[in-house]
């Protein structure tokens, strides 16, 4: 009986490993859900890292590719692989940096000082076009709940990419943690020529 029962195990254990390897292949040739979205931005007037004044609704509607993620300063979650997926694609890009605007949102707008927000930017080493907007409570929760990406606890913040094409207003809203290999070919689709 002994014998009869380590075929049988191995076989299981073969099967089980066999399963495992499979989802996560699976997994990793869709490492996030894309859906096509229509926003209305909310009229606010935010801080950039600069302590300037900025009108959001003005900057992502403009007539390039623009980018939204929301991220907090002290965040040492999703955060950094959000921020350093953006310093990549700035160099991806080299001189077509320019076409295309890069825009960190705060979660945390009682601590994401313009001091804060320009030390996080200085340590992705962020070019100009990725700003990183801070304000008051209100103004970013009217800005999470336009992109329904509203969070009561920082903490509980879901990786979100949002690409706005210029052709046609659309957002392709992303779900997951996107490589810059992957953002690229998302903004191709977007309208970045």
């Amino acid at each position: 009986m002994h014998t009869l029962i380590r075929p049988i195990l191995r076989s299981f254990l073969a099967i089980a490993a066999c399963l495992a390897l499979a989802s996560h292949a699976t997994a990793a040739s869709r490492s996030y859900q894309r859906s096509v979205e229509s926003y209305s931005m909310p009229d606010v007037t935010l801080i950039n890292q600069d302590g300037k004044k900025v009108r959001f609704k003005e900057l992502v509607e403009s007539n390039q590719p623009v980018v939204v993620d929301f991220i907090f300063g002290t965040c040492t979650t999703i955060c950094p692989v959000l921020s350093a997926t953006y310093t990549n694609l700035q160099t991806k890009l080299g001189p077509d940096l320019r076409k295309i605007h890069l825009v960190s949102v705060s979660i945390d707008p009682e601590n994401d000082t313009p001091q804060v927000m320009r030390d996080y930017l200085a340590r992705y080493r962020a070019k100009p076009g990725w700003d990183f907007l801070s304000g008051s409570r209100k103004d970013i929760d009217r800005v999470m709940n336009a992109f329904n990406s509203y969070f009561r606890n920082k903490m509980d913040h879901k990786p979100l990419t949002f690409i706005r094409s210029p052709v046609d207003g659309k957002w392709t809203r992303i779900y997951g943690l996107i490589s810059n290999v992957e953002l690229m070919n998302e903004l191709t689709k977007a309208g970045l020529k």
